[in-house]
């Protein structure tokens, strides 16, 4: 027996996108609300250390990019000092809201390489939330691949590779993230 029940398209209560962008960073909306971008420089301005910018692309499991996430990052000073955990430079923020570029997928931001952590290697944590992705999907984001890490060696070499930024500049790093696939970042369950 054949049903004539249509599909319905999905409604706002099953995905993360569009309207994450009106709520989290409205900019990014053509809403004007705020006097500074959320995303523009994580560090601030006014940050001790070697200024970075940080570019990639989130890609699907078919290798296309996403272009509707978002992508929240938080990281220490070049000291080590997460902002509220101990005394910081001021303006120092560690922390931003990026979105893709709605036509090209591509994400970016500026910031400061970050100081190690805890006996954690300098990194950067990114929570991505984007249409079709109902529940955050937390990674880091490293500039070396660190044996003294815990993290980065708990991981076989394949995958410890995709949480590798790669210097492609003076100063300018890549960081694709891919969701699923034979390249899948790996995201951790915190």
């Amino acid at each position: 027996m054949r049903s004539n029940t249509k599909l319905q398209p999905e409604t706002a209560s099953q995905t993360a996108g569009p309207y994450v962008h009106i709520g989290l960073a409205p900019q990014a909306a053509g809403f004007d609300i705020y006097d500074v971008a959320s995303g523009a420089d994580i560090a601030g301005p006014d940050a001790k250390g070697d200024r970075i910018r940080v570019e990639g692309t989130v890609w699907d499991g078919d290798g296309v990019p996403v272009k509707d996430v978002l992508i929240e990052t938080w990281q220490a000073n070049a000291d080590g000092v997460f902002a509220g955990q101990g005394a910081v430079e001021a303006g120092f923020r560690g922390w931003g809201r990026i979105v893709s570029d709605f036509d090209t997928g591509e994400w970016g931001f500026d910031t400061v390489i970050p100081g190690p952590v805890a006996g954690q290697a300098p990194h950067v944590s990114l929570w991505i939330v984007a249409r079709g992705i109902n529940i955050g999907l937390h990674t880091r984001l490293y500039f070396a691949d660190d044996p003294s890490d815990p993290v980065l060696s708990a991981l076989d070499p394949a995958a410890r590779a995709t949480l590798i930024a790669t210097e492609t500049a003076p100063g300018l790093y890549r960081f694709d993230i891919h969701l699923q696939g034979a390249r899948e970042t790996v995201f951790f369950d915190v």
